[in-house]
């Protein structure tokens, strides 16, 4: 009798103080939901800045396609263009070489929710009081950031490929892999959401990256193609990318006259659907709209219960 008693006293106290204890939580609101993002974004460069090795190996694919296979190549480029013997083929690669040093970056950045998530992370911050939809920002602009930067480290090599240092043309070229940068990691992100596995998500990814990088229009023109691979880069998001960035690059570069029109002619075409010729602000809004619209979907599923 005397136990139960105690017992009874002892609920009694914790009821009581259960009273006196509240538990707030901070409301949701975009100061928050812009904290959030600001902290995901730090977290991810945090995390490149720890991983020397990703980064020093990340540009080792890009160095070996443009001085090896633009060099070994530059003798296909002669036979094409007879009338500018002084041309280099490393310069026409350069734009879907730079596009490359993104890539990969953009598309594997995303690996961390997969890995995050394995490990029982990613449940603590999506149970934190912040939409998940700043936790998805943050992961896009935090990979864009760092995929970027390793874009424009590799800019630094423009000479190698006698592109010149022009303030205009650089800035430019940063800003279409921001863009770009963007809308991979906008891509990959859609993809971790759904995949559990971390060895699942980089075979995909493996197997994503590569025809997205030859079909973009790299390493060849995008001219005389038969009809179904015409149709399979038109599709690719990369192409609306390395075609401005190869025209911008053209458009910069000091030969004579006659020389640039050969050049742009067989080598830069414009991009076309059935003939009608993309304008500039069409391709690049294209990807923006792609970008988003993957964001979105990758927010969708992460509003999901898990």
């Amino acid at each position: 009798m005397a136990t139960q008693t105690t017992e009874s006293a002892a609920v009694a106290d914790a009821g009581a103080v259960a009273e006196r204890i509240r538990v707030s939580v901070p409301d949701r609101g975009l100061r928050h939901d812009l904290r959030a993002v600001s902290i995901v974004w730090r977290r991810e460069l945090i995390r490149f800045r720890t991983d020397r090795l990703r980064a020093i190996t990340s540009l080792v694919q890009p160095f070996l396609f443009l001085f090896i296979l633009g060099t070994g190549l530059s003798t296909l480029a002669g036979a094409r263009l007879p009338h500018a013997a002084n041309f280099d083929f490393k310069t026409f690669i350069y734009p879907g070489v730079l596009a490359m040093s993104v890539l990969f970056t953009s598309l594997f950045s995303a690996a961390s929710i997969v890995w995050d998530r394995e490990f029982g992370f990613l449940r603590e911050i999506l149970v934190a009081p912040v939409s998940r939809a700043s936790i998805v920002v943050g992961k896009c602009l935090g990979g864009a950031t760092i995929a970027t930067f390793q874009g424009v480290i590799f800019l630094c090599l423009a000479w190698f490929a006698h592109v010149p240092y022009n303030p205009a043309l650089i800035f430019s070229l940063i800003g279409m892999l921001l863009l770009l940068s963007f809308t991979l990691t906008a891509f990959g992100v859609m993809m971790a959401a759904r995949i559990r596995q971390f060895q699942a998500f980089m075979a995909l990814n493996q197997m994503i990256a590569m025809p997205l990088f030859f079909l973009s229009g790299a390493l060849y023109p995008l001219s005389g193609l038969p009809a179904w691979l015409t149709v399979l880069t038109r599709l690719d998001p990369l192409t609306y990318i390395v075609g401005p960035m190869r025209h911008l690059v053209f458009s910069n570069l000091s030969v004579p006259p006659d020389v640039a029109a050969v050049i742009n002619t067989r080598l830069a075409p414009t991009i076309t659907w059935v003939g009608w010729p993309v304008p500039l602000w069409l391709s690049l809004a294209m990807v923006a709209a792609m970008g988003l619209g993957m964001m979105t979907v990758a927010i969708a599923e992460f509003s999901k219960d898990e």
